[in-house]
């Protein structure tokens, strides 16, 4: 959806949105819920509001593809693309990471969307939180089946002194 900025009332709109999208790196398997506020401040526009959406992820532990619901909060301040000086560096300061542009007198909700599900995203994702992984040696789902390979888990900077210990027959 796209919100025209001349056509923000003054005081502000709010809008609920439950659309299907597509992101460019996110694999987003629902409609994405959202429930967004648009004020405008002179040209800039402030875009508050909560978004959540299903999307798929691979577990960090067993490589499993699953489904997880991804939530999070937006709160961004939009400038026109047209203040931007092409004699200022393009290196943003701590305070404008929530900073975004328009142009053409339009704001793509989809791409707000899809940005806030992308920042929401866990940085392991598992598909459970008892999730074992996977046999380093055989590549078994431990999760799902052991596996008969021996484990013996010696640390490597140790192992100097494994040879100073009389062999066991």
């Amino acid at each position: 959806m796209k919100v025209i900025v001349s056509e923000i009332p003054d005081d502000g709109l709010e809008i609920e949105l439950n659309d299907r999208i597509q992101a460019k790196d996110l694999n987003i398997v629902s409609p994405v819920r959202a429930a967004l506020r648009f004020d405008k401040q002179d040209a800039d526009v402030i875009v508050t509001g909560s978004v959540e959406g299903t999307v798929m992820l691979q577990c960090s532990r067993c490589l499993a593809d699953f489904a997880a619901v991804i939530a999070g909060r937006t709160d961004m301040v939009f400038h026109p693309l047209s203040t931007i000086r092409e004699t200022e560096p393009g290196q943003l300061k701590g305070d404008e990471l929530d900073t975004a542009f328009y142009q053409d007198d339009c704001i793509d909700t989809d791409e707000i969307l899809a940005e806030q599900l992308l920042l929401n995203l866990p940085m392991k994702p598992l598909c459970s939180a008892d999730c074992k992984g996977i046999c380093p040696q055989c590549g078994a789902d431990l999760s799902v089946a052991g596996c008969t390979c021996k484990r013996t888990e010696t640390d490597p900077r140790l192992a100097v002194l494994q040879q100073l210990l009389p062999k066991k027959e």
